[in-house]
């Protein structure tokens, strides 16, 4: 996504609390030699797969979910893909739209068999009903048509799922301007394209359009490689596990220097060895969005 890469470089540029070094990039790319690792999508069997619309259904709920774990230190992304899984093994209904609008708290839980109250649940609620909702109104109730009304372009399909899914609208303003990262619309194209191999419902000719996905790993990564330099007061607050206001400069920062950075890392790849496809303590931000 072009605006997203916009974006993350406007920050870098202007960024006073995280500074991205490129010397320990290009460090970094050399030692690879880009050998950078293929992973298959579902090498834990996690997620439900059945190579049709309702593994689509599955992803975009999957997706609409995949955000703020960390509160919970018991709780992964891996319980989320296999708690939607089972439920859709046992109820192939479990995730249709009419359903997905009306579920409660207590119900989400029960359906992801999670034994207390998840991080964020009223906003993980809220955005079963948006999904629910706007399928039923908009797309027949079935995710696979909001992916069939992209015709097979990445960047069209996170233009359809932002405008009609305000939850995903994953912006910030930063010193005045607009910065988008939609972390959770990418992360939805991508597991499609991942787990059809690239064909029928993950077919998109403009794949490499997306970017990396803002999340908090990755900004852990590079700050361990030292590509991420943050300044004296936000590196307290991370390792002090304090929260990093949603919103603020420095989550921001993070987030869109993290972009910024792993974008250089993937030019400088393709540069020196022709490979085009790339695809801790961390910092801690209550957001719906990553």
């Amino acid at each position: 996504m072009e605006a997203v890469r916009a974006s993350a470089a406007w920050v870098a540029s202007r960024s006073s609390h995280v500074t991205v070094d490129l010397q320990e990039i290009e460090k970094a790319v050399d030692k690879i030699q880009g050998n950078v690792p293929k992973v298959e999508w579902d090498f834990e069997g996690i997620h439900y797969f059945d190579n049709g619309p309702l593994t689509v259904q599955y992803l975009f709920v999957l997706d609409a979910l995949n955000f703020c774990f960390w509160p919970d230190k018991d709780l992964s992304y891996d319980h989320l893909a296999s708690g939607l899984k089972l439920a859709l093994e046992k109820d192939k209904t479990a995730l249709d739209a009419d359903r997905l609008k009306n579920y409660t708290g207590p119900e989400l839980r029960q359906l992801l068999n999670w034994p207390r109250p998840l991080p964020i649940e009223e906003e993980r609620v809220r955005l079963l009903h948006e999904v629910g909702l706007e399928l039923e109104r908009s797309f027949g109730g079935q995710a696979a048509n909001l992916v069939k009304s992209a015709e097979n372009s990445a960047a069209t399909l996170i233009e359809l799922i932002t405008r009609h899914f305000p939850g995903f609208r994953d912006h910030s303003l930063y010193k005045g301007h607009q910065v988008f990262l939609y972390k959770r619309a990418q992360i939805f194209v991508a597991d499609l394209w991942g787990a059809f191999k690239g064909q029928n419902y993950g077919e998109f000719h403009d794949i490499n359009s997306i970017t990396i996905f803002a999340d908090y790993i990755v900004p852990a990564v590079l700050r361990e490689l030292g590509i991420l330099k943050y300044g004296s007061n936000l590196s307290c607050s991370i390792d002090s596990n304090s929260e990093i206001v949603p919103g603020s400069e420095e989550e921001v920062e993070i987030r869109a220097c993290s972009i910024y950075a792993v974008e250089k890392m993937r030019d400088l790849i393709s540069k020196k060895f022709g490979k085009q496809n790339m695809a801790l303590s961390h910092h801690r931000t209550l957001s719906i969005y990553y």
